[in-house]
């Protein structure tokens, strides 16, 4: 009688709904076991596998106990003589998944504009010079002129001398002092890199 509820057409119906009641599984007590016991273990050989793809070796693993949890005649051995068939089966799911990967054709156009766009922004620079002019004028007037001779139009100290008339001496003097004094008012500002 009970064959002829699991024939019919209601029958059919419930293990649709419920796949699990038309045939044995594994109880969940052993399951857990099984993968306490090989859980990590699996896990570092399939890490190795994906190359250290963590997503990918979670994936397998996880249908690696799937599978266990539905043939329990395979863990019939008990749960320490089932390691080589958890590896075995570990082992096709792998294949299974690069075989699929290589089979699958690569998508065209996934690439974000972002992707193309250079990593040098010009508005960076404008909003840098615009913060570094900030920052230089609370330098004193002789300081700021040979900073910005000598460092901003890249003269030499021999030309920022005769240009502002002071001599070569005063043009490296006033340089090292006014490198000095715009220094703290950078740091300030979080505008210096941070030291490594």
């Amino acid at each position: 009688m009970a064959e002829d509820a699991a024939a019919s057409p209601e029958g059919a119906q419930q293990r649709a709904e419920h796949p699990s009641q038309g045939r044995a599984t594994l109880d969940h007590d052993t399951l857990a076991e099984l993968y306490r016991v090989h859980g990590p273990g699996l896990l570092r050989a399939m890490l190795r596998v994906t190359s250290g793809d963590r997503g990918k070796a979670e994936d397998i693993l996880q249908e690696t106990f799937l599978r266990a949890w539905q043939n329990p005649a395979a863990i019939a051995r008990g749960v320490e003589e089932s390691r080589p068939w958890l590896f075995t089966v570990a082992r096709r799911i792998a294949i299974d998944h690069f075989r699929t990967a290589s089979a699958r054709a690569r998508e065209v156009g996934a690439e974000s504009p972002e992707d193309y766009a250079g990593t040098h922004d010009p508005y960076d620079d404008v909003l840098a010079a615009r913060d570094l002019a900030t920052a230089m004028a609370e330098l004193q007037p002789h300081h700021r002129d040979v900073l910005v001779e000598l460092h901003l139009k890249g003269r030499s100290t021999a030309e920022v001398a005769s240009s502002l008339g002071v001599p070569v001496g005063t043009v490296k003097s006033r340089n090292f002092y006014a490198v000095r004094a715009l220094r703290p008012i950078l740091a300030a500002r979080g505008m210096l890199p941070v030291a490594v």
